[in-house]
């Protein structure tokens, strides 16, 4: 697993970073992983503790690089991840998906997991693995990919009271972006 060196680290507003970004080559195509490190403010673990859902988005872009022209978008993968407190059982679930879970589809084909902590719960939020970026015919073989990484707090999937009261504060602004060259390893 390759780290980035310390100083390398993206950092948002927010206090976020992104810790590790890894790009491999898989027999069924070329997977994306990352690792963010972000606290969670005291405001935000509040509106959790009362039962209300928060997002998170992580979005993985991967360019090939053109000399003569800007550079092209070979594939992008977003996950979506909904946690929320469950009263009644005292757990944390945790929903993922690769569309929005709002609107009148619910949560729509999501998987699902509880935890019984909301560390635990965070921990599973803050490792991003083997987002599938496609198959590596349609990536190419080049020894380096261009690799833009996005993860954010998603306020406006937030019940629409919250996403007046949100504006303006930074508690509830969890958001950092990195783009980086990435070798492409091989799986072991």
């Amino acid at each position: 697993m390759s780290l980035l060196p310390a100083a390398a680290f993206a950092q948002g507003r927010s206090g976020a970073t992104i810790t590790q970004m890894r790009l491999e080559q898989a027999d069924d195509g070329v997977y994306f992983s990352a690792a963010v490190q972000f606290e969670l403010p005291s405001l935000v673990e509040e509106v959790l503790d009362k039962g209300i859902a928060i997002y998170f988005v992580a979005e993985a872009e991967l360019f090939q690089e053109r000399w003569y022209w800007t550079d092209r978008k070979v594939a992008q993968v977003t996950r979506h991840m909904r946690l929320a407190y469950q009263p009644l059982t005292r757990r944390w679930r945790l929903n993922v998906s690769a569309a929005p879970m709002t609107g009148a589809a619910g949560l729509g084909i999501s998987l699902n997991q509880n935890f019984d902590t909301l560390g635990d719960a965070l921990d599973a939020i803050k490792r991003v693995g083997r987002l599938r970026m496609g198959d590596l015919a349609e990536i190419g073989d080049d020894p380096q990919h261009q690799v833009t990484f996005r993860f954010r707090l998603d306020t406006s999937q937030l019940p629409r009271p919250f996403q007046i009261g949100v504006v303006g504060q930074a508690d509830w602004n969890i958001a950092v972006e990195r783009t980086a060259k990435l070798p492409l390893e091989k799986q072991k």
